[in-house]
């Protein structure tokens, strides 16, 4: 079958299963055409909540790029399920970016494992840009004093650290509706935003 009629087919989130079922044909037969697709870049493959194996098939793979949930992968012991897929096509989102987008989704899973990228950032101007720019200022600057418990960071610059701070009158925020911290209460109270997460979901750190 020509490649361009795969595509037509079978662009999407697809399993073996259901290559097997919209093709008809056996599992030998629907892997060498995921194989064939892979080899030409229309094919990314992750894990769904259950660890079964899923093809993301777009044409949009072969222009390049990196998802976000890639880059977190990446330099975090806490590995996300790719069951949907955050690709910025044609360029690799910096971490600063990547690190702002786990703030939004208001994910606990997705903000711990990326904790991690305090360990590598270093433009501290951008991620002090984009924090504002998303209105996550605060959130930033509590998640940043919470990774330092647990991994060794980078400096965060004290021009940002002070641009960041919330006003003495300010009233608390939260980071996720309804979540506050038990363990680090102390950082809650110096950025007045509610934390949420706890030393226990920090344990894949050690």
């Amino acid at each position: 079958m020509e490649t361009q009629n795969l595509l037509n087919k079978l662009e999407g989130i697809q399993t073996i299963e259901s290559i097997i079922e919209i093709l008809k044909v056996n599992k030998k037969k629907a892997t060498y055409y995921v194989y064939r697709l892979r080899k030409e870049g229309y094919v990314k493959t992750g894990a769904a909540s259950n660890k079964k194996r899923i093809y993301h098939i777009s044409r949009k793979n072969r222009l390049g790029g990196k998802s976000y949930y890639e880059i977190i992968n990446a330099h975090s012991p806490i590995k996300l399920a790719e069951s949907s897929f955050y690709k910025i096509y044609g360029r690799e989102p910096s971490l600063e970016e990547t690190l702002i987008f786990s703030i939004k989704t208001k994910r606990i899973r997705v903000i711990t494992a990326a904790l991690s990228l305090f360990k590598s950032i270093n433009n501290w101007t951008l991620l002090g840009e984009l924090a504002r720019k998303n209105h996550v200022e605060r959130s930033v600057g509590a998640l940043y004093d919470v990774s330092r418990t647990i991994i060794k960071t980078r400096r965060m610059s004290k021009l940002l650290r002070n641009s960041l701070l919330p006003s003495k009158n300010a009233e608390f925020a939260e980071i996720i509706k309804g979540f506050r911290s038990k363990d680090f209460k102390d950082i809650e109270e110096n950025w007045k935003i509610r934390i949420p997460l706890n030393k226990a979901d920090l344990e894949d750190y050690k």
